[in-house]
């Protein structure tokens, strides 16, 4: 479904000169693959899902989605961001709505399904509440609802849980599977935790320091349904280990070079 070929990007850094954010990235990720990204802040794990999205675009390189090439956003994703951003004016359900007046879905047909949304995410009887009624957890599920709503083939996510606290974390991560086992699509996810990126994906994409590359994928082989207990399967650690080995021991060599 997605392949990045040779994908680089570079900034104007403010002081003059350029700033390099990602070098030669190859990846392909197939239809409703769930992959998560994960390696030090600053390493272009951002970057490359707004390149994805279409937000940005490369300086060198390419990234094509269903086999067209992406140079400007398009409709067929839902994006996640760090924080909410929803309106503090509108009602749960509306902001999950504004999905659909932004793209003109038909107003019946959106309002079902947002309606479902809400449900299948614990949000049904806060429908008509205001974001600043609800938690930062909460709040965050209207985001992925209304990420979800015009059912986008593609969904990318940008470190949705951080300013999460742990075990609010740990239940929006079991929301997102049961969002995602119910309604397969590809998505792409960000995050620093380990244990979150081991829970949740097919395949976990291990990035170095910037400028990010890839230094290494590993598929998760644990079976699924998954939930956070599957932590004491000796998988798991395995996979904890070599996860932290690869974005450590990078970390180490450059505090040496140092």
């Amino acid at each position: 479904m997605i392949r990045a070929s040779g994908v680089g990007k570079e900034f104007e850094a403010r002081k003059g000169g350029r700033v390099e954010a990602l070098r030669e990235i190859d990846l392909d990720v197939d239809e409703n693959e769930f992959v998560v990204f994960v390696g030090p802040s600053g390493c272009g794990k951002s970057t490359l899902l707004k390149l994805i999205a279409g937000l940005l675009r490369c300086t060198s390189g390419s990234i094509q989605v269903h086999g067209r090439v992406i140079a400007e956003p398009f409709p067929d994703v839902g994006f996640v961001f760090q924080q909410p951003v929803l309106l503090p004016w509108r009602t749960v359900l509306d902001n999950v709505l504004l999905s659909a007046e932004m793209l003109g879905l038909a107003h019946g047909v959106a309002r079902n399904r947002a309606t479902h949304l809400l449900e299948i995410s614990g949000l049904s009887e806060f429908a008509d509440r205001y974001p600043g009624e609800l938690s930062g957890g909460m709040q965050q599920r209207v985001s992925i609802c209304r990420a979800l709503l015009h059912d986008p083939s593609l969904l990318l996510m940008d470190e949705p849980f951080g300013a999460l606290d742990a075990l609010t974390r740990e239940a929006m991560a079991m929301v997102l599977l049961r969002i995602w086992e119910e309604n397969p699509k590809t998505v792409l996810f960000v995050t620093h935790s380990i244990k979150e990126a081991i829970v949740l994906a097919d395949r976990v994409v291990v990035m170095t320091p910037r400028p990010g590359r890839i230094e290494r994928i590993l598929r998760i082989e644990l079976p699924r349904p998954r939930d956070f207990d599957v932590e004491a399967n000796p998988l798991f650690q395995s996979y904890n280990r070599d996860i932290r080995g690869l974005i450590f021991s990078r970390a180490g060599r450059l505090s040496m070079d140092m």
